[in-house]
């Protein structure tokens, strides 16, 4: 499908392709993985012809369509509903359909055979784009992605770069190109989403490449492995658990075959040293010379696992109740965001929370940090508890005028240069590299900036709110080596699955406006959720985690007596109804007609054809005028 031979890149003089090349066929999913900064984004890039090759080919299939997620498409903006947005993805059956309305149009006046053989060409070619269904689709895919039935037809500029980065993604997924090219897709997405752009990829016809730090979204969504090394692709023919143990094994094969050459070069050198001067020997020292110019130099085996040892300090030692909260509520207006809470943290709890977006996490982080008021309810901080907060927005406080190392000395936490150098080699900041201004690091590296901070500081009480955004595999692993040192009490949000089962053993989780706890990893977390899951599924009965109505007395908006409405409210009330009904039946008779037009045997009968045609256009044209009335009745 697509072959890259000896691809060269640079970016000024700094190579990152050398030479490279790789073969992609028709159904691969392969996980593109590497170290920040060696190219895997860059490559997406020259896929997609954004960028241009230095050197060597790259040749494609005249049939091959590319459909590229990046984080440009945060910036996009647009005054049109989400659900629009999304179904741009069917231009065609989108020009198809105006057609279609012109050629219904026309016959109001202009009734013909040809106009008939026409209107039939154009459904036909609708029907085979999918025209009939795109709508629904693009409904299920937006709802699997987090979006609820009601914010479908909110304009996109209302949402966060996150939310539209989530219909950008559905737009692409309904076009089915080719090649899916997906740039950190998980980065915006929380597990409930993630778990169904797994589930979707798992049976999606064409190829994708991933790039991702996810290491459990990899693990479920990829077949193929290509690491992005000293300029080259490197494929591994499974997916990224496959890799490690592969990986594993090549390096202990190439570490081997290292040692026997250098011990091989250190004898002839030792050869060459003794004899170079001897006339008997200088013959056979000169030959061993010449052979070791020759010599192919195997490289020794590059450590890329950093290991983490940072010492903690604690000035005190909390009590055993690291924080109470009883019978707390939150309210941002009528929206209950809890209701009749409680907070218990006991010291050495190592808690993750975690669930959809939109759920309350990053407000129950701010009721635990105290940086919020609760509605109502106590909060009381336990005995000689220090508690500091890390969130994503805290990168804007990072001084950018600072150095790496005048950042961490003005953090205050009184340790030496030397101590600070240690913390900031574990992550992976070394030599000069802890002059370099903050201004000029990228997201990620700011990100571990910010992190460093955090775990230097004399706090015996973490909260760590999805600090691995940003962050490379190997860094999210130094985050966990040095969570796993810390000896004090933290709660993580994360989505990235692995993070989690690594660091937790505690899981909290919302449910029905409460926080729940379970005791326990996340893997056994999960497991105990399927099978709850099916447990009701077997009984009939509705999902454990989907929404309970509120208790009455919790739905009351307005407690003041309602008052009697005025002839006009009641007459208005009264078309309302009306009108309701009258809708409900319409949706019925399109849905009707919708079917008749999917069914291919109308499209042998003109006669029939261009009845249900013209019934569905019309049923259409009343439905969208009485919802404009429903709407203006609503408000009154």
């Amino acid at each position: 499908m697509i072959s890259i031979t000896d691809l060269d890149f640079h970016f000024g003089s700094r190579t990152l392709y050398d030479k490279a090349s790789l073969h992609i066929k028709p159904k691969d999913k392969i996980g593109l993985i590497g170290l920040n900064g060696r190219g895997k984004s860059t490559l997406l890039r020259i896929l997609v012809g954004e960028y241009k090759p230095d050197g060597g080919s790259i040749s494609m299939s005249k049939d091959v369509s590319l459909g590229f997620l990046n984080q440009d498409l945060l910036s996009y903006d647009s005054h049109e509903s989400i659900l629009i947005v999304a179904m741009q993805a069917f231009g065609e059956a989108l020009n198809i359909q105006k057609k279609i309305d012109e050629v219904l149009l026309e016959f109001e006046t202009n009734y013909t055979d040809d106009l008939v053989e026409k209107l039939a060409d154009l459904q036909e070619r609708f029907e085979a784009l999918g025209g009939y269904t795109m709508q629904a689709r693009t409904e299920e895919i937006l709802e699997g992605l987090g979006f609820t039935t009601e914010e479908l037809q909110r304009p996109l500029k209302l949402f966060s770069g996150g939310w539209r980065m989530r219909v950008m993604l559905a737009k692409i997924l309904l076009q089915q190109p080719s090649l899916l090219l997906l740039d950190e897709p998980t980065n915006h997405l929380d597990l409930p989403s993630i778990k169904w752009i797994e589930n979707y990829l798992a049976g999606y016809e064409g190829a994708v490449i991933i790039v991702s730090h996810d290491r459990e979204f990899l693990d479920r969504t990829t077949n193929t492995t290509v690491e992005v090394t000293g300029g080259k692709l490197v494929p591994y023919a499974g997916n990224y658990s496959f890799y490690l143990e592969e990986k594993e094994e090549r390096n202990a094969i190439q570490k081997g075959a290292f040692e026997n050459q250098q011990a091989q070069i250190k004898q002839a050198e030792r050869f060459i040293e003794r004899f170079k001067a001897k006339a008997s020997k200088a013959k056979q020292a000169q030959s061993r010379v010449k052979a070791l110019d020759k010599l192919e130099r195997i490289e020794d085996v590059a450590a890329d696992d950093a290991k983490v040892n940072i010492k903690f300090n604690f000035t005190v030692t909390p009590g055993r109740h690291i924080l109470r909260m009883e019978h707390v509520g939150k309210k941002y207006g009528e929206k209950i965001i809890f209701r009749d809470t409680h907070v218990h943290i006991e010291r050495g709890d190592k808690i993750a929370l975690i669930g959809a977006n939109g759920k309350g996490k990053s407000t129950l982080m701010r009721l635990v940090a105290g940086s919020e008021a609760p509605t109502n309810g106590n909060h009381q901080l336990g005995h000689n508890v220090i508690m500091s907060f890390y969130a994503q927005h805290q990168l804007e406080s990072l001084r950018i005028e600072n150095e790496i190392l005048q950042e961490m000395v003005e953090a205050g936490s009184r340790r030496s240069e030397m101590e600070l150098r240690s913390v900031l080699g574990s992550f992976l900041f070394t030599g000069d590299e802890v002059y370099k201004k903050i201004k000029v690091l990228s997201g990620g590296e700011k990100s571990r900036v910010a992190l460093a901070k955090t775990l230097i500081s004399e706090a015996n009480f973490l909260l760590l709110d999805e600090p691995t955004n940003h962050l490379d595999m190997q860094s999210v692993n130094i985050l966990i080596q040095a969570l796993d040192q810390y000896q004090g009490t933290y709660i993580v949000i994360s989505h990235d699955r692995f993070f989690v089962e690594n660091v937790a053993n505690k899981i909290w989780y919302i449910e029905d406006f409460q926080l729940k706890e379970y005791p326990g990893t996340y893997a056994e977390y999960e497991q105990w959720q399927e099978d709850r899951e099916k447990a009701a599924k077997k009984a009939g009965l509705p999902s454990p985690s989907a929404p309970k109505p509120l208790p009455k007395e919790e739905k009351k908006i307005d407690p003041s007596p309602a008052k009697t409405p005025s002839p006009d409210q009641k007459k208005a009330l009264k078309e309302l109804a009306e009108v309701e009904k009258k809708i409900d039946e319409r949706e019925k008779e399109l849905a009707q007609y919708e079917a008749q037009l999917a069914d291919p045997q109308i499209y042998s009968n003109a006669a029939q054809l261009k009845d249900a045609t013209v019934k569905f256009e019309q049923v259409k044209k009343e439905l969208a005028q009485l919802n404009d009335r429903w709407e203006m009745l609503a408000e009154m």
